[in-house]
Order: C-alpha cells, then structure tokens, then sequence
C-alpha cells in the first residue's frame, strides 16, 4: 500500500485483534503515521487454526486496511504471499521504521500475553539502544484495565465472577433501579435460563451476509498455511467490518434475544445456531465494543418486549464472564498454561479432527465446529470439554485445540474458559467444582440422544453410553483431590452407598474406554 515517499515520523501498528476503527488514532488524518497492518506466519503458526478463522481475521483486516486508505489515512499491508510474511512481527516492525525513517513506533496494548512479551522486549531493547522512541496505549475496548481486579479482589480472598459482575453492575450503573439496587430485585436469573429446546420457538433466519472469500483462500492456500476444518469460502457469513457486524447485534436483539435466555443452554442437531447471538468473532477482533453490546441489549429490555432474564444472562456474558477471565488471564500468565491439576495426559483422539465418533453429541459438536468454527458455550463446556476432562485428556493440548479450531478463540479469554472452567486443571483457581455429567444433563438439555449408537440409560456393557462410566470412574480415581469439595458431596455420598460389585463393573469399563478412545 503506502510508499515511503511523504515524511514520516510513527509508525503505528494495528494486530489481527485490533479492528475498532473507532479508536481514537483514526479521529483524524496524520500524513506523519503510517499505520502498519500484517499477515504473517508467525500469526498463522502458533497453533492449528481453523480455515474459516485465518479466512475471517485476513478479510477483515484487509477491510480496514482499505477503509483507513479511502479515509486519508497511509497503510502499510504485508500480505501473506509476499516474502515479509516468513519474518517475525518484531523483525518486519523493524524494518518497516527503517524504511520510512521513522523515529516512534506506537502499539495499542495486545490481548496475549506472547505477543505482549514479544512487543515489550522489542521496544525495551529500541529503547536501550537509542533507535526510535516507543509507546504503548489502550485498546480502548474493555471496560477494565488488565489489573484492575487485582483492586477488587485483596490478597487472600478467593475470586468469583459474581462478585466482580455485581461491581461491575453498580459502578457501570447497568440494570439497576433507581435507588441502585438490581433490576427485578436479584442479581442473577441463571436458575430460569435452563430449558430444553423442542423446537418452538423457530431457530431465527441467519440475516448474516454471504462472503465469498475464494480468492483470499487461494492465497492462504498458496503461501503454504496449514489449517483444518471447513473453509466455506464461498459461503461466508463472519462479518467484515464494523457495519455488518452492527447489522447483526440489531438482527440478535429483534429476532433472538427474546428467547435467549431460556435457551442459551440448549442444544440441537437441528439448530446449530439456536438462539445465539454469535457476536463474539466482532467482539473479540473489536469490530463491536462490549458496552455498546451491553447498553443495546439494557435498552432493548427497557423498551419492553425482551424477558429481564434473557437480557441479564447475555449482559453477565459480556460484563461479568468476559471481563472476569481477562482478569485471571493476565494475574495467572505467564505458566498458566502449564497448570495440569488432576495429571492427565492423555492425547486427543483421531476424531477431535475428524468429528468420526459413534458418540452423537460429540459427532455432532465438534463437526458443527469443523464446519463452522463455532460452538455455543454448552457444547464446548459440557459435552466436548466434559468428555475431555472424564476421560483425562491432557489439558494443554486442549487448550491448543479450542484456541485453534474456534473463529473467537483468542488466548486471553480461551484459555481460562479451557484450563481454568472446562478442565479443572488449575485446581479451582477459576471453577469452584469440575464441570463434569454423565448422559443424563446431555440428554436433558438436547437431542443428541436420540438415535445414537449409545444406549443413554445404560452404565455398563457394550452398548452404554461412555459418559457413564466415565462420570463415576473420575470421581473415584480423583478422591483424594475431590473428596472434600463441598459443591460435589452428593457424588461422593452415591459412591459410598453404591454397591461394590456394581461399582467395580463402572470402574472397569471406565479403565476399559480410557485405555483406547480413538474406537469410540
């Protein structure tokens, strides 16, 4: 795009996860910053990502790319077919200062911890060696600072998401009357969002627009990056910029939120969609703002016609959950990775990859994740991570992943969700009790059930289904870990009472699944 041929004195860098064309470096055109953007294999690399996830980040950026230039403003693009894109972000971040002549280098704050490490090192030694002045500033996206938990919760007090979305709800003056106190007179309406979906009311028509990214996907193709699952790039429906992704917010709050909060648990085969708002690509790349989300939906049930429930349990989504592990994020990294409580190792099975299981709902969860890089938060909670953490999958390539087949899947908010709430793996930092169900939720809360190779009702025996045994067989390898957990005694108290026999057969066909999952 731009050429060094007009003075230049910044250079500003924008990342894959920064495309908030409000942030106030565009307010106006400065002919002395160049605004460097880049696709690179350093990005691509890191993990396995899915198709549709390289596909939408490269569109849009490439869109905002183009926007700042119709603006006025001078981009600098770095392609992923151009020999740049071998380079390291840090070493083109270089090169490109040089090459304009620029004395300052500008970044706004990055969301993983890697890369923040990277940027800091990089400008610490520009800095030591007198190359170019630097500095960092706010994404101006969350509605908290990276430490600002740490205010909130005092050494030695343990931390919960529902404290700090309470704080959140009175300093942000969110849902509240007006003498301060909660909307409806409670905090949390979780208890009647919990309804099975039979399918009435209708799955909502998907108002997204179609993409054809087919080009783009050839270069992608082209330049060597591995990825898996489902391109669909002809068939695109992930937004491109800020206005489509508006255009869906407005879409989610007329025709979805309704019905939401009954149904943000449920699953099915037949809707894959349901009654999600699937913002969370444009939240998280920052094409949306979480308070502009949270205020449209506050508004949509101020005016009538939305449940109180459905708007509080998709606001504590976005105020509360989605706040609260980027504050564990950044106090837990950097290792947090690394946390394995339980000591699982195994590795994934063949299927992870595939979606070539006899298990219905797994088959169905992770292919609807194939082909869509998508699944809702009860079906990577409750039945893919839940089969993970029974049958002892090892956490950290889990995590690997969640990060890589997920469109919304960025380190700072999947990595507690995975290691911290799905696998228990750092000991109750995040969760206070695993996440864990034998068939019987699963089939309470959808359709998988039905028809499957699996007997649901059955414990034991060829034709049972794996999550029952598997359910029993965890608590009792893990005692000595879980024994005391007050939120799980009930467990604990069926499986003194079981009989012995009864429970041996449980044990050796949980020992029995475990020792080859790939035929599952």
């Amino acid at each position: 795009m731009s050429a060094p041929q007009t003075t230049t004195h910044t250079i500003r860098l924008i990342l894959g996860d920064q495309l908030n064309p409000q942030h106030s470096w565009f307010q106006r055109v400065n002919p002395q910053v160049v605004y460097l953007m880049m696709e690179v294999r350093q990005e691509t690399d890191y993990v396995l990502h899915h198709a549709q996830k390289v596909i939408a980040i490269f569109a849009a950026m490439r869109a905002m790319a183009g926007a700042l230039e119709v603006e006025g403003h001078r981009v600098h693009y770095i392609r992923i077919g151009s020999p740049e894109s071998a380079n390291t972000m840090v070493d083109n971040i270089a090169l490109v200062l040089q090459s304009y002549g620029a004395s300052r280098f500008e970044y706004q704050e990055p969301d993983e911890w890697r890369l923040d490490a990277s940027l800091r090192e990089y400008t610490a030694m520009a800095h030591a060696s007198g190359t170019h002045s630097s500095q960092m500033v706010s994404s101006e996206h969350f509605y908290t600072g990276r430490s600002d938990a740490k205010q909130l919760f005092k050494p030695g007090k343990r931390w919960l998401m529902e404290t700090m979305y309470r704080h959140m709800r009175t300093r942000h003056r969110v849902l509240l009357d007006n003498g301060g106190e909660p909307e409806g007179g409670q905090w949390n309406f979780d208890a009647e969002n919990r309804k099975a979906w039979r399918g009435d009311p209708a799955e909502p028509v998907d108002f997204r627009p179609v993409h054809d990214h087919s080009v783009l996907w050839e270069e992608i193709h082209a330049a060597g990056v591995k990825t898996f699952g489902v391109p669909g790039a002809s068939t695109f429906r992930w937004p491109l910029d800020r206005q489509e992704a508006l255009l869906q917010l407005e879409s989610f709050v007329v025709h979805a939120l309704p019905y939401f909060g009954d149904y943000q648990d449920a699953m099915s085969r037949e809707a894959r969609r349901l009654f999600h708002s699937m913002l969370s690509f444009a939240l998280n790349t920052k094409m949306l703002s979480p308070r502009e989300v949270v205020d449209r939906v506050e508004s949509a049930w101020r005016s009538g016609g939305i449940p109180l429930p459905a708007a509080e349990g998709f606001i504590r989504q976005i105020l509360g959950w989605r706040e609260y592990v980027r504050s564990v994020y950044w106090v837990q990294m950097p290792g947090y990775e690394l946390n394995n409580f339980f000591e699982h190792h195994a590795g994934l099975p063949e299927w992870f990859w595939t979606g070539q299981t006899q298990m219905a709902c797994m088959a169905a969860a992770i292919t609807q994740s194939l082909e869509m890089a998508h699944a809702h938060h009860i079906q990577r909670l409750m039945v893919i991570g839940n089969f993970a953490l029974l049958a002892g999958l090892n956490p950290k390539d889990l995590h690997a992943w969640y990060l890589g087949i997920y469109i919304d899947a960025f380190e700072w908010v999947e990595l507690p969700n995975t290691v911290g709430m799905s696998q228990f793996a750092d000991g109750g930092g995040l969760a206070t009790k695993p996440y864990v169900s034998s068939a019987a939720y699963i089939d309470r809360m959808g359709d998988y059930c039905s028809g499957c190779r699996y007997n649901k009702k059955l414990k034991t025996g060829p034709d049972a289904c794996p999550f029952n045994a598997l359910y029993w067989e965890f608590y009792e390898r893990h005692t000595a870990k879980l024994g005391h957990n007050a939120r799980i005694g009930m467990a604990y108290q069926q499986l003194k009472k079981m009989d012995p026999a009864v429970k041996e057969s449980l044990m050796e066909k949980a020992r029995e699944l475990r020792a080859d999952l790939n035929r599952l």
